[in-house]
């Protein structure tokens, strides 16, 4: 007798094997993790490229200061490097004392200097960057304003400081005219330069896209003419702080240019070199200044 065998439905589908690994058994224990990967390598520091920028000016001055002590070794009117040495650290130990309007420390100096600068500067600046767009942009302007900038531009500072005695009747205002007067030709040229340059297909486009006179100029015009006018900031600056040490020598009053002169009628020839120095590191020091400016918003690659 053959006994019937029944099957349970599920029986022919088998059971999950033990020997099969679960979701939970294939994945990673908790402390198991990834290798990092590894950290680039440091660049290491180019000390010649650093001795390359720091020694060919230390020489220059050195050679400089080389030919002065060989000049100067066998005595006379002119001081040597160490007695100008000694007077700039004395000079300079009290900058802001202050004894009188005739009689302040070369900090009072240069500071009021720079306030003249800083005017005279900004007042060319206002007027003329705006004025330099409007004669880049508009043909019949340049060809009106153009001849009077040429005929104006080289016209020495000295000879613009008597108008400014006439006008103001003082002598701080007068020194700020003259800044102004021959620190504006820069910007006013550069920037119409920068204008002219820009690409007509831009203002073609400009044209089509029916953009506003003030879109054009801050959408188009500024980025591309911002390097000219940057440039031309800079060169106005180098002339407006020329032109105040010159002013000043001759309207009197607190600043560097006066304390030169002040310092000549009194003899004393180791401030005046000691002042040179003062004028030329100033000076230098507002170059680099805008010349990291330009390079900031500049747009070349």
């Amino acid at each position: 007798m053959v006994s019937a065998v029944f099957h349970s439905p599920l029986e022919g589908r088998g059971a999950p094997d033990a020997a099969v690994a679960t979701p939970a058994a294939t994945s990673l224990p908790a402390q198991a993790k990834l290798p990092k990967a590894p950290k680039a390598p440091r660049q290491p520091i180019d000390t010649r490229a650093i001795w390359l920028i720091v020694l060919p000016p230390v020489i220059g001055f050195a050679l400089l200061v080389g030919i002065w002590a060989l000049l100067t070794a066998n005595g006379g009117a002119f001081p040597t490097p160490k007695a100008t040495f000694e007077a700039a650290v004395k000079l300079f130990a009290h900058p802001f004392y202050s004894n009188g309007p005739n009689d302040q420390g070369i900090g009072w100096n240069i500071l009021f200097s720079l306030e003249r600068v800083a005017i005279g500067f900004g007042m060319a600046a206002v007027v003329g960057i705006p004025l330099g767009f409007l004669i880049g942009r508009f043909a019949f302007l340049n060809r009106m304003v153009n001849p009077l900038i040429s005929l104006l531009r080289p016209v020495s500072p000295l000879a613009w400081l008597p108008i400014g005695l006439l006008v103001f009747k003082a002598a701080n205002p007068a020194a700020i005219w003259t800044i102004f007067i021959c620190s504006i030709w820069p910007m006013v040229i550069n920037t119409a330069v920068g204008v002219q340059r820009v690409p007509q297909d831009y203002l073609n486009v400009a044209r089509v896209l029916n953009l506003s006179e003030w879109k054009v100029i801050t959408k188009i015009l500024l980025p591309a003419v911002l390097p000219y006018m940057l440039t031309g900031v800079r060169l106005s600056v180098g002339t407006a702080w020329l032109v105040i040490v010159a002013a000043e020598m001759l309207t009197g009053g607190v600043g560097i240019g006066f304390w030169v002169w002040d310092e000549w009628n009194n003899l004393n020839v180791q401030h005046i070199l000691i002042a040179i120095f003062v004028i030329g590191i100033v000076g230098l020091l507002l170059e680099q200044l805008l010349v990291g400016i330009a390079k900031r918003f500049s747009y070349d690659d």
